[in-house]
């Protein structure tokens, strides 16, 4: 399914097997456990991020509020879980994730990691938020439905606070690139992932 919106927004440069929101659907409790703990880490992730670049303050300002957000996300997940009488059930191994971290350079001086740190974080945000559109689109819960489509819109909205700071920080022109090469390897991963029934990356 190629999703043209996601290519040209997000700049994904291989769209999600079309298969996986089919599976996706059928296992709806599933991805919805791994969706809050999806949540959840990222919550965790930025607020690293905030603790080991605090004295940035243009980082702090902007991404406080993303804590928020994805905390209120994993609450929100929580709650349609709740609202289906299942519980929240164990984390899972996000090979995904585990993956792409693979693709950050070491080595590099502080500004530059702080590039790969936004960049990563952007790109699980870029794929999460094509994820959440397959799901709003597909799928026939129609309260899942609404749900996803404003999860779709917020998460885009992360994704630029993501890629804005990065070009704040450091050379837009330096990040652009170094975003391409991210885009390039996430695609390779992608591609040769496995289609999990239990796994919302």
């Amino acid at each position: 399914m190629a999703m043209v919106t996601e290519k040209h927004v997000l700049g994904l440069e291989l769209p999600t097997d079309p298969r996986w929101v089919n599976i996706a659907e059928m296992n709806i409790r599933e991805i919805l456990v791994d969706h809050a703990y999806c949540e959840q880490k990222a919550a965790s992730s930025v607020i690293s991020m905030i603790i080991q670049f605090n004295d940035l303050d243009k980082l702090v300002e902007t991404l406080t509020p993303v804590v928020a957000e994805e905390w209120s996300h994993f609450e929100m997940v929580i709650a349609k879980l709740r609202a289906r009488g299942w519980s929240l059930g164990k984390p899972r191994r996000d090979e995904y994730v585990e993956k792409i971290q693979g693709i950050q350079k070491k080595g590099v001086s502080k500004e530059k990691h702080l590039v790969e740190k936004l960049l990563l974080n952007a790109l699980i945000e870029a794929r999460s938020c094509e994820r959440f559109r397959m799901l709003w689109k597909e799928i026939k819960d129609e309260d899942l439905k609404v749900f996803y489509h404003d999860l779709m819109v917020s998460e885009a909205g992360h994704y630029k606070n993501f890629i804005s700071l990065a070009k704040h920080y450091v050379d837009p022109e330096y990040v652009q690139n170094r975003w391409k090469e991210w885009l390039a390897e996430e695609a390779n991963i992608v591609a040769n992932l496995e289609v999990r029934p239990d796994r919302m990356h």
